[in-house]
C-alpha cells in the first residue's frame, strides 16, 4: 500500500535547487508564518484552470503564456501588472479571433519571484559568490550582503504576489 500524501513529502526528495540558508530559525521563522497565510490560488481557481487545459488539450482552445521570466520586487507597481495584463488580453483577443477558439490565458506573474541556475554559485572578476536565484531568494547585486539567501524575502514575495493577484482579479472581473 502507498503512503498518502503530506504537505511536508517534498522534505525527503532530493533538492537540486535548494539554497543554503544560513540563519535556520529564521528559515522556520518564514516557514511557519507562511503556514498561517491564506493560499494565494483557491480550490476552485485550480480545478477551473484544469478544466480549461483538458479542453486545450482536446483541441478545443489554446493556451497563452506570458509574463517576466522572474519578477523583481522592485519593478513591483499597479502600472507594471496593469501593462502586463493589457498585453495578455491584447494577444488573446488576436488569437480568438484568428484560432476561433477560447484562449486560456496563465500569466508568469504574482509569484514568479525564482529563478533556478545551473550553478550554485557565480564568478565575477575573479570573485565567486552564490548565484542570484530570484528576488524570493536573495538579492541582484553582486556583493557578499545581497547573495546571502534571506527567508524574510519569502513573506515579501507573499505579499507583493497577493497584491498583484487582487489587482489582477480586479482587472478581469470588474
Amino acid at each position: 500500500m502507498t503512503k498518502g500524501w503530506t504537505k511536508s513529502d517534498w522534505r525527503a526528495k532530493p533538492r537540486v535547487q535548494m539554497p543554503e540558508y544560513p540563519d535556520m530559525a529564521a528559515l522556520n521563522g518564514a516557514e511557519n508564518q507562511l503556514a498561517k497565510y491564506p493560499p494565494l490560488v483557491f480550490a476552485g481557481e485550480a480545478r477551473k484552470l484544469k478544466k480549461q487545459l483538458a479542453l486545450a488539450g482536446e483541441g478545443k482552445a489554446f493556451v497563452l503564456q506570458g509574463g517576466d521570466c522572474a519578477e523583481s520586487f522592485s519593478e513591483f507597481s499597479a502600472d507594471n501588472i496593469r501593462d502586463t495584463f493589457r498585453v495578455m488580453l491584447q494577444m488573446a483577443v488576436v488569437l480568438t479571433y484568428g484560432a476561433k477558439v477560447p484562449v486560456i490565458k496563465i500569466g508568469r506573474i504574482a509569484g514568479q519571484f525564482a529563478k533556478p541556475r545551473s550553478a550554485g554559485t557565480e564568478v565575477i572578476g575573479g570573485v565567486e559568490l552564490p548565484s542570484y536565484r530570484g528576488d524570493i531568494i536573495n538579492g541582484f547585486d553582486f556583493t557578499e550582503i545581497d547573495r546571502i539567501p534571506d527567508p524574510a524575502r519569502m513573506l515579501q514575495a507573499y505579499t507583493q504576489s497577493a497584491a498583484s493577484l487582487n489587482l489582477l482579479r480586479a482587472f478581469s472581473t470588474g
